[in-house]
């Protein structure tokens, strides 16, 4: 899988010249703080991750979040195969967040998994203190699993994470929300 589609996105996959947008997506503390990636993150980090992810396959997708409007990438998000389930997550350029990318993401994200993977469910989470990623993970339908303990560079301390798991059945329960279902149908796989 090269690209997914939505109405103002592409997901695909990473290249080289995407190094400056993903550091100066990460690099922001607000962006940070909320992930485990290193801080401050630095053009060597990106270099490192996206060479490692220029090509999809069978148990790890990485895909760069791009602007349509301007082919800026203003985030990132994986699906990665670990004990016979998708987990990965999500983050976006500060910049460009409160604007409905993030959902248009995990909606295209969770429709490539279960439609063309074959997954039945997702796991993902977010740091408890994250408001707009829980109220996000909650509207697509998202369930809390549980909690642990992950280290955050930016915050340089450990943060408790809420663990969650999308299950094919919430994921289409939740899509018939109206406006949901619109993001949906216009994902192109």
């Amino acid at each position: 899988m090269k690209s997914i589609e939505t109405e103002r996105l592409i997901l695909r996959e990473w290249t080289l010249d995407d190094v400056k947008d993903q550091v100066e997506g990460l690099s922001n503390f607000e962006t940070a703080k909320n992930l485990t990636v290193p801080f401050p993150y630095s053009e060597k980090n990106s270099i490192e991750y996206i060479s490692r992810h220029l090509k999809n396959n069978e148990n790890s997708y990485a895909f760069a979040v791009v602007l349509k409007e301007t082919g800026k990438v203003i985030g990132g998000t994986s699906l990665d195969l670990n004990d016979g389930k998708y987990g990965g997550g999500i983050w976006l350029n500060e910049d460009y967040t409160g604007k409905g990318y993030g959902t248009e993401v995990w909606i295209a994200r969770a429709k490539f998994a279960f439609e063309v993977l074959g997954a039945n469910e997702i796991e993902n989470g977010y740091f408890k203190f994250n408001d707009r990623s829980r109220h996000m993970q909650e509207k697509i339908g998202c369930e809390i699993v549980g909690e642990k303990t992950n280290f955050c560079p930016a915050l340089n301390s450990n943060v408790d994470e809420i663990r969650v798991k999308l299950t094919k059945s919430s994921f289409y329960n939740a899509m018939k929300n109206t406006k949901l279902r619109k993001v949906y149908d216009k994902v192109i796989l």
